[in-house]
């Protein structure tokens, strides 16, 4: 597929030298005209759009209807503005992930699939504009020199596409890594290709970790980036200490780029790219639901779009004096969210997924990997890899249950029944008879197992 090379250039010197105004509201007022431009073309060009906000003037975007994927899925056809069936696409990027040759698209417009973590898989297209943007604004914000400098990156993905393909060029060798091929087989690779930019989920970065521990990853990259799950406190250190270098953070999805991190390590909103209104699970903490529009993409229309994810704002101003709201952490989805009794009147009380992370790593040093499960809001069961290999120990497992304990009972609900299981590969991946790696799951170190009743209040 040819790409416009001269364009990626583009929109990277766009994004890497912006001149920013000064103070908050100028940035503000600089989105507040680009949302209304995009409002005016997309009512032009989306049937479903324009339907939808009829009783709406473009300055009252932010009153629109909220969109999330299973209406967006619903009402497929007539949303996006290139003339794509929700058949078709689905069509070709189901072929593309069942031959993994992502190179085929509808016309111009590559196709992709998210990959279903919340329960049902959603389409996205993106046209070729789109992708000489995107590639262009990733490069301006993720490498760590010029663009004229050469560079090798490995990209570990579940599913390849030609998003990421628009990122080669001569300097720029760009190496997929798929994540259902063996281990082994990229431990290889990687040692033949050296690349200086890796970029995984932290699921395969403790893997790539611990190859490097035991001698048979021989490789030396000078910047790691964190994608696609939430990166825990102990993924980052188990990672960080193998590499000896900070690792990196970008927050993309189906949705779009939503964030990256800067030279010193904070995730930082694209607040070029997308604006991101606040939906409060508890303000005082800073914690919120992002609800984006995406200022930058017209083939399939994103504005106030829900997510299912819950981040937390960071309290103090960046050192790097980016403009750009400052993100603490990815906590990960609502839908994990861990609930209580409360011990005054037996309603469920939200527990954030930090807290439940928080009290496992620091009640003992020796934990290196774990799941937490809440099958009810009386049972968790907790999936525990510590220091010695294969073994339980009981006296860690107190430690854990009475942080636990601890933490329910400082939020006001009653403890729950604390089970622990070893942790080992089949937790988050799925091997055939000969060993292989059949399937991996996105990485998720707190998970919730029930669903709430609709007389629930989930925020008390």
């Amino acid at each position: 597929m040819l790409i416009d090379k001269g364009a990626i250039v583009y929109h990277y010197l766009r994004t890497k030298f912006r001149q920013w105004p000064a103070s908050r509201q100028g940035v503000e007022q600089w989105q507040e005209e680009r949302v209304r431009s995009h409002v005016r073309f997309v009512r032009k060009h989306s049937a479903f759009y324009r339907e939808l906000w009829k009783d709406y003037t473009d300055a009252q975007w932010r009153q629109f209807p909220i969109m999330d994927k299973e209406l967006m899925m619903e009402h497929f056809d007539p949303s996006n503005t290139v003339g794509i069936t929700k058949e078709e696409a689905f069509a070709v990027a189901y072929q593309a992930e069942n031959s993994r040759d992502f190179a085929p698209t509808i016309g111009s417009i590559t196709v992709g699939l998210s990959s279903g973590t919340s329960g049902n898989r959603g389409i996205f297209l993106v046209s070729p504009q789109e992708r000489r943007a995107w590639a262009g604004t990733v490069l301006a914000k993720m490498l760590p020199h010029s663009l004229l400098q050469k560079e090798s990156i490995a990209f570990f993905l579940r599913a390849n596409s030609n998003l990421y393909g628009s990122v080669g060029s001569q300097r720029l060798q760009f190496h997929y890594y798929d994540l259902l091929s063996p281990v082994q087989e990229h431990i290889d690779r990687l040692n033949e290709q050296r690349p200086g930019l890796i970029v995984a989920p932290p699921s395969m970065l403790r893997i790539l970790a611990q190859a490097r521990q035991q001698g048979h990853l021989q490789i030396h990259p000078h910047k790691i980036i964190s994608v696609a799950e939430v990166l825990d406190p102990l993924d980052r250190k188990a990672i960080e200490t193998q590499f000896a270098q900070r690792v990196h953070q970008v927050y993309q999805c189906t949705e779009g780029f939503l964030a990256c991190t800067c030279s010193h390590g904070t995730l930082h909103l694209n607040e070029d790219i997308v604006i991101i209104e606040k939906e409060y699970l508890d303000q005082k903490l800073g914690r919120f639901v992002p609800i984006i529009t995406d200022f930058s993409r017209r083939t399939q229309p994103i504005v106030r779009y829900r997510l299912n994810d819950v981040l937390t704002e960071r309290a103090e101003p960046c050192p790097c004096g980016s403009p750009f709201l400052a993100i603490e952490s990815i906590e990960g989805r609502c839908d994990d969210i861990f609930y209580g009794y409360s011990v005054h009147d037996n309603r469920l009380k939200p527990i954030f997924p930090d807290f439940i992370s928080r009290a496992i790593i620091h009640a003992s040093e020796q934990v290196l990997e774990y799941l937490a499960i809440q099958h009810t809001p009386n049972r968790v069961e907790i999936f525990l890899r510590i220091d010695e290999a294969g073994s339980r120990s009981v006296q860690i497992e107190q430690q854990i249950t009475h942080a636990m304990n601890d933490l329910f009972l400082k939020i006001n609900c009653q403890p729950p029944v604390i089970e622990f299981s070893l942790y080992d590969q089949g937790v988050q991946a799925k091997y055939d008879k000969h060993g292989e790696l059949t399937d991996l799951k996105k990485l998720r170190r707190v998970e919730r197992r029930f669903q709430l009743g609709e007389e629930t209040d989930p925020f008390i």
